[in-house]
């Protein structure tokens, strides 16, 4: 799977952890910035990911910020990204099971590379269950097209 990575200026060190984390799973990850600690806008970077993600360019989308809230507000308008915010392995692997999210944000304010590595890994291996949550994603995919005029 190919796996675009980016953060602002506040996650710069987890973005380096998730990077490595991706690869050592198989995985191509690919940096998509920022790439200094020099005060940035997360929504530009979100767009980035965004669209690499909803373009097919990559198969999903890992965001951090300070908090990964911001990162997830942005991402989620563009048509076709389902961001969500996990701060643990329970989010990320519903996330993945029920919402079929195809990017992760997290905060880059506090977390360990331990915790890092087990939730990144979790949502990378997580499939999306289908059934009666298929229904429910069509449903929003609905509300993007409803909205989009």
């Amino acid at each position: 799977m190919k796996i675009s990575v980016g953060t602002d200026h506040r996650g710069l060190e987890q973005k380096r952890m998730v990077l490595n984390i991706a690869e050592q799973c198989g995985h191509t990850a690919i940096d998509l910035g920022t790439n200094s600690t020099d005060s940035c806008d997360y929504p530009d970077i979100a767009k980035v990911v965004g669209h690499a993600v909803a373009s097919g360019d990559t198969d999903r989308g890992i965001l951090i910020c300070g908090t990964g809230i911001g990162m997830s507000i942005a991402a989620n308008k563009v048509k076709g990204i389902r961001a969500a915010v996990c701060n643990n392995i329970d989010q990320a692997r519903l996330s993945r099971q029920h919402n079929d999210a195809n990017v992760l944000c997290i905060p880059g304010d506090s977390f360990e590379e331990a915790a890092v590595k087990e939730l990144v890994t979790l949502w990378l291996e997580t499939e999306f269950e289908g059934g009666r949550h298929a229904r429910r994603v069509d449903k929003v995919k609905q509300m993007e097209d409803e909205f989009e005029a």
